[in-house]
């Protein structure tokens, strides 16, 4: 089993928290995960809400199902019933120890207002993404701390990572199960089933869908934009359904952890609701599937390879947030004349860090106009901006800017 690098966090919810809930896409490890840590560090009886048995049992006296379980368990599935949530709470008010329950869900827990609301002030969230780079490789990633250092700690040179090798990155993802198997094929077939299963079970479970059918229309559209602004009126065009529908389906797939919505920065915080967010993929390995493009095409098409590099950017950093020193949220930024930078990240204090990528080995100037924009609207919040690359020089570009080779990500 691979280390979760998320793991010491999670681990110290359960010991002053009543109720942590492991939220995630299917196949990312988490029933894995809280098997390993019930056998080991925290001694818990598992039970998955997958059994019809226990999946009867638990609807059909939701109470009298909890009243009888020798805590601390696990309750793998959880979403599947959402009528537990009010016995669980019942259950904690009574009784306030820590580490209690232990839930999964393969449904973000805050699109679900049953278990929500039940939960509130009694409930630790954590978030388990497909495995990152630095998991991958047994490396725990520090890139966001180092980059709000005043003096980024890093080689003058890296070892370059063969473009050959990235894009294998790239088209493989995170998902555990993709990097057991050893073809090609054999992943395209995972992939299959595994969008197959989502739009099929999860979707149909988590709402009554008039029109099931559009599901894999929709998320191929959506993955054409990875890494894009979203524009629900040309994607409802495109697919000629209602606006309010394609809204509605859009925030399904983000509920399921399929896509995910990069909300935009803005120094008024009231604009940034109101400016359009980017779409992101969860995983490259099922953006590059749904685009099917393979590690050829990637090399061949270099504006499509640039946005497959920016999803996966984004999603590396989204993993590091669960586990990094300093706490920080993501963001892009566009600007009315154009100026855009593709990632940003804001600490607590309302520092900021801008983040290029670029899928090139060169840079010129030109490429640090937007970290010069973000950093002339954000004034003395602007700590520094990066361009993640594909060389593999360390090149200072200007005050507080910088190049980066891309693999700092996880180095």
């Amino acid at each position: 089993m691979l280390g979760r690098h998320a793991t010491p966090t999670f681990l110290d919810g359960l010991h002053d928290t009543p109720v942590v809930y492991l939220q995630g896409a299917r196949q990312t490890g988490k029933t894995t995960l809280v098997r390993a840590i019930a056998g080991e560090q925290h001694p818990a009886r598992y039970l998955t809400l997958d059994a019809a048995a226990v999946l009867a049992a638990a609807q059909d006296d939701p109470e009298g199902f909890i009243a009888g379980l020798e805590r601390p368990v696990v309750i793998d599935e959880a979403q599947r019933a959402p009528a537990l949530a009010l016995a669980i709470k019942l259950a904690v008010d009574a009784d306030r120890r820590p580490g209690q329950f232990l839930l999964t869900g393969s449904s973000s827990v805050m699109a679900l207002p049953q278990l929500a609301d039940s939960f509130a002030g009694r409930m630790e969230l954590h978030t388990l993404w497909p495995l990152s780079q630095g998991e991958l490789a047994g490396v725990r990633e520090t890139f966001i701390d180092r980059v709000f250092a005043p003096e980024l700690p890093t080689p003058d040179e890296a070892a370059p990572e063969p473009e050959a090798a990235l894009v294998e990155r790239l088209c493989k993802g995170g998902y555990p199960e993709v990097h057991a198997r050893k073809s090609a094929g054999r992943r395209r077939a995972w992939f299959d089933s595994y969008v197959d299963s989502i739009l099929q079970r999860d979707l149909r479970d988590l709402a009554n869908i008039e029109r099931l059918s559009d599901m894999p229309r929709l998320l191929a559209l959506l993955a054409s934009r990875a890494a894009q602004l979203v524009n629900f009126s040309d994607l409802a065009r495109s697919l000629a359904i209602p606006q309010t529908t394609l809204k509605r389906y859009t925030s399904l797939m983000e509920t399921t952890f399929l896509v995910r919505l990069l909300p935009a920065w803005s120094s008024n915080i009231g604009k940034r609701l109101t400016k359009a967010p980017k779409l992101l993929l969860v995983d490259t390995g099922l953006l590059t599937h749904l685009l099917d493009a393979d590690a050829g095409r990637l090399r061949r098409d270099r504006a499509l390879l640039g946005h497959v590099l920016e999803n996966f950017a984004a999603m590396e950093l989204i993993k590091q947030l669960g586990w990094s020193e300093r706490r920080c949220e993501l963001f892009h930024f566009r600007t009315e004349s154009g100026a855009e930078v593709d990632l940003v990240l804001e600490d607590r204090g309302g520092r900021l860090v801008g983040i290029e990528v670029k899928s090139t080995s060169s840079l010129q100037k030109r490429d640090f106009r937007g970290l010069q924009a973000l950093a002339e609207t954000a004034g003395r919040q602007f700590v520094g901006g990066v361009v993640l690359y594909t060389g593999a020089a360390v090149v200072p570009f200007g005050r507080n800017l910088r190049a980066l080779p891309i693999s700092q990500l996880w180095a």
